[in-house]
Parts: C-alpha cells; sequence; structure tokens
C-alpha cells in the first residue's frame, strides 16, 4: 500500500502539468469558440467555417502538408538508410540533428537571404546563364524551407526503425535468392512502417499549422489554418473565430493519430 501510495504521488506533479498545460488551453480555446466578435454567446463561428473560403482554407493546408511530408519522406528515407551503413553513424546522425537546435525565425531569415534578388541561389542562377528568378515568397521557397526544417525530424525514428532491424532477416533473404530491391520491398519497409509513420506524424501535423513561414518566406501568398488562426488573433482580434478554427485543427490531428496506428502490429 505503501509503494502504491508513493508512485500515486510521483503522478501528482504530471498529472497537474496536464491539467494546466493542456487540458485547460484546449477548454479554454473550446469556450472561446462559442462567442462571436462582440463577445455574444452564438454558434456563427462554426458556421462560418463550413463556408467555401475556410473549407477550402482546409484544403490548401491539408494540400501544402501533404507536399511537405512526401518531400519529407522522399529525402530522409534514403538519407536515413545510408546513415545505417555508414561507419560513424551516430556521429553523422548528430550532425543533422543539430540544426533543428536553432532558432526558426533565425533559419528563415536564412533562406531569405539566400533566396532574395541578391542572394546565393539567384548568383548560382546567374552564374550558370539562367538569369535571375523570383525564388522567394513562392510556393517553391514555402515547401522547401519547410521540408529543410522537418527533415531532421522524418530522418530520426526512420533512422532508428532502420538500425533496430535484425540483420539475421536480410541475410535470410539473400540465403533465399532475392534481390536487393525484392528484399528491401518484402522485408526492410514493411518493417520500418512504424518508423515512416511516426516521421509522417511528427511533420505532417506541424505542417497544417506552420504561419510563421507563410509569413516570412511565402510572403502570406500561403494562407495555412496556422495563419487564419495567426490573424484572426492578432489582427482582426476576433478570438472567437480563431478558436474555432483551433478547434478544428485540435479535431485533425485527434483524427491523423488516432487512425494512422503507430505502434499497432499485425499479427
Amino acid at each position: 500500500m505503501n509503494h502504491k501510495f508513493i508512485r500515486n504521488l510521483y503522478a501528482v506533479p504530471y498529472v497537474i502539468w496536464i491539467l494546466l498545460f493542456v487540458i485547460a488551453p484546449i477548454i479554454l480555446v473550446l469556450y472561446y469558440s462559442f462567442f462571436d466578435i462582440h463577445g455574444n454567446f452564438s454558434l456563427v463561428n462554426y458556421e462560418r467555417f463550413f463556408t467555401p473560403v475556410y473549407l477550402k482554407l482546409t484544403l490548401d493546408s491539408f494540400w501544402y502538408a501533404f507536399l511537405i511530408t512526401f518531400f519529407s519522406l522522399i529525402v530522409a528515407y534514403p538519407t536515413a538508410y545510408l546513415l545505417t551503413k555508414t561507419r560513424h553513424k551516430q556521429l553523422w546522425l548528430l550532425l543533422i540533428i543539430v540544426p533543428s537546435w536553432i532558432n526558426l525565425l533565425l533559419k528563415a531569415y536564412a533562406f531569405m537571404g539566400i533566396f532574395g534578388t541578391y542572394g546565393a541561389a539567384n548568383n548560382f542562377l546567374e552564374f550558370i546563364g539562367i538569369g535571375a528568378k523570383q525564388i522567394l515568397f513562392t510556393d517553391f521557397s514555402f515547401v522547401f524551407v519547410s521540408v529543410y526544417i522537418f527533415i531532421p525530424f522524418m530522418i530520426l525514428p526512420i533512422f532508428n526503425a532502420l538500425n533496430n532491424i535484425n540483420p539475421a532477416l536480410i541475410e535470410a533473404a539473400n540465403d533465399l535468392g532475392a534481390s536487393k530491391f525484392m528484399t528491401f520491398r518484402r522485408v526492410i519497409f514493411p518493417l520500418t512502417l512504424d518508423g515512416v509513420k511516426t516521421g509522417c506524424q511528427v511533420v505532417f501535423i506541424p505542417s497544417l499549422s506552420l504561419f510563421m513561414l507563410t509569413r516570412l518566406i511565402a510572403g502570406n501568398r500561403v494562407i495555412t489554418l496556422g495563419t487564419a488562426i495567426e490573424q484572426h488573433f492578432l489582427v482582426t482580434q476576433d478570438w472567437g473565430m480563431g478558436a474555432t478554427i483551433s478547434v478544428f485543427l485540435f479535431l485533425i490531428m485527434f483524427i491523423i493519430v488516432r487512425f494512422t496506428g503507430i505502434g499497432k502490429r499485425g499479427a
């Protein structure tokens, strides 16, 4: 009984933390979503969310999140695979992760300089004879910078999944005459699916709510759910509509986490 009491006592700080910084903010956001811009109790915000403007905004957010996740996966999987084959793989992994420790705002300003009219990217294009192009404030620059920022978070779970594969399974596939492609398709990739799903979650969900990069890199030409929330809270002061979008964003994230089946393994 004493041991059980002590365990429950250790859980108290955790429960308090969850209540204050997870449950309470969600309840507060849900509460504000039922008030219009004049502070009157109303369901008008939920009605507005299902208008073409906000539905298109939601679809655009999903599209950009999909692109960022897709390109991150395309780059991250072979990178993680090659890392597992290198001699000093932990060191190389650390070098890939280190840039994620740098402040996001600093990285955004760095890319503004690189993609700017007189930046390194346009200097290179002029050097090879193509000429300067409008790179900054485009969809390309937004997706490129977002992929750069999220790639370490995609690589890490995939690397861990690849690194934990029993080498005997690959050797058995080779002994049975499987080609490298067949070994990858039937052995390696299925065993790393949990890592791939985790990486996609970690990238896709934050990509839905990006707002700083849409302003600095895309020049507000890309509008996501995160951008709309920021605009309603800080510009239009329509906290109710901002909270309503946040509620739907919570629901979308919950559905994604619930149905991607992380950690579930087949028989």
